[in-house]
């Protein structure tokens, strides 16, 4: 009798949960979300600081689709706030696969948003055509406030093979017109003592950053200029050709704040064809005692034979990287004269084990944190008792398989265990891919 009157019950529903149930799917052909009272056009009711919200978060292309969904939602498209940030990509098809910014989208932009743009880069490829073009954007900014300017090659020549002048030309039209500069990276291109000039001017209460390795054009003058005026700089970046004792003793005043940074590229491309001059310990000294956290960061592409002018004297370095072979006593004299040395990165030596460097970078570098070895070779006895000497204070040790010797004392298994131990975690050299 209850099983009759269970079946009749649900007979009895049935058409109900059917009518629900088409009542259900109606709704949801008239709306995404399923709510009856919700159609298409409320998406233009959205709050602003919605639509603003989720613009945000949308690649440029999907923003530009969604504009075109009602008035509301275009208006916001065009929004300065939108456009505080921008990076404009030029490559061209022939010579790059990387997607450029559409035309049209960059003369909208000039037009409109040119006032708004603060925080801009210009990506290229190797093409002299894209450099062009990004000076021919630059000309146009004629009523832009850029705080930050970013010129990125994503392969040379590029920038290096427009005119001097229509360079010049550009970048003028951006430090005259913005004023407010704070950060500036143009590394590899023509950038001359004139236009540095120019640009402390006009910004040189705001400015903070300036990267500026490989521009030819640029004299120990011109960057001492720089200094002299800039005195809020504190994040540096040149070629070693242009670092002198006067620059120095510049960021090194007392009207000029705490230097962070300092990065310097030391290259040659013809062996024996450079003379590389020396910095006296005194300017070396007198930056540190002003600035006494500065971090100095020297990049080496040299050849063995150009090594001399450099560590004869302490300096205070605290990044090193040598991107070509470096000799034993080169290594050497970084052990007696880096006391700041944090992180050292040895590309290549050659077959001569370095233990008797290792120890005594151990010794007389107390900084030193990170350590990475490519082509170079040392004993496993000698790299335990670098580790050992170190101990836990090394939070970065990179050092290739084929670096580390055996020898009568130890093999690379128990060198693991040895390594590991004093590091206190478990730590394993870097392999050799095999593809």
């Amino acid at each position: 009798m209850k099983r009759a009157r269970q079946k009749v019950v649900v007979e009895n529903e049935a058409p109900q949960t059917l009518q629900k149930n088409k009542k259900q799917k109606t709704c949801f052909r008239g709306s995404p979300l399923g709510d009856s009272n919700l159609h298409a056009s409320d998406w233009g009711s959205l709050p602003h600081h919605v639509i603003l919200r989720i613009f945000q978060f949308l690649p440029l292309v999907d923003r530009a689709r969604a504009s075109s969904v009602c008035r509301k939602w275009n208006e916001t498209f065009h929004v300065p706030d939108l456009w505080r940030k921008f990076e404009f990509e030029l490559n061209q098809p022939a010579t790059s696969y990387l997607k450029s910014t559409h035309p049209d989208l960059i003369q909208q932009i000039i037009k409109r948003h040119a006032d708004h743009l603060q925080y801009v880069s210009f990506k290229v490829d190797s093409s002299t055509e894209s450099a062009e073009a990004a000076c021919d954007i630059l000309s146009q900014l004629v009523n832009c406030s850029i705080k930050t300017l970013g010129l990125i090659s994503t392969a040379k020549p590029s920038f290096m093979n427009v005119s001097k002048a229509h360079f010049a030309s550009a970048l003028t039209v951006v430090f005259v017109n913005s004023k407010s500069l704070s950060s500036i990276k143009i590394d590899d291109t023509p950038v001359d003592d004139p236009s540095l000039k120019v640009l402390v001017a006009n910004n040189s209460n705001t400015l903070k950053l300036l990267k500026m390795s490989s521009c030819p054009h640029v004299s120990p003058a011109g960057i001492l200029c720089v200094a002299d005026q800039c005195h809020g700089l504190k994040e540096l970046a040149l070629n070693y050709y242009i670092l002198s004792d006067e620059l120095l003793l510049a960021l090194s005043s007392e009207k000029h704040v705490d230097l962070e940074h300092l990065r310097i590229d030391v290259v040659s491309e013809n062996p024996g064809q450079v003379e590389f001059h020396t910095i006296k310990k005194q300017s070396w000294d007198a930056l540190v005692k002003h600035s006494p956290k500065v971090n100095i960061v020297m990049y080496f592409f040299l050849y063995e034979e150009e090594f001399d002018a450099f560590f004869r004297e302490e300096t205070p370095v605290t990044h090193l990287y040598f991107g070509r072979a470096v000799s034993k006593a080169m290594l050497g004299r970084i052990g007696m004269n880096c006391p700041r040395l944090i992180e050292l990165v040895v590309c290549a030596n050659g077959l001569q084990p370095l233990d008797d460097e290792l120890i005594r970078i151990a010794e007389r570098c107390k900084n030193l944190t990170a350590m990475g070895l490519g082509e170079c070779e040392v004993t496993c006895r000698g790299f335990i008792e670098f580790v050992k000497m170190c101990g836990g204070r090394l939070t970065q040790l990179s050092i290739m398989e084929e670096v580390l010797i055996p020898d009568n004392d130890y093999n690379l298994d128990q060198l693991h265990s040895e390594v590991s131990k004093h590091l206190g975690r478990m730590w394993f050299p870097d392999m050799m891919p095999t593809w």
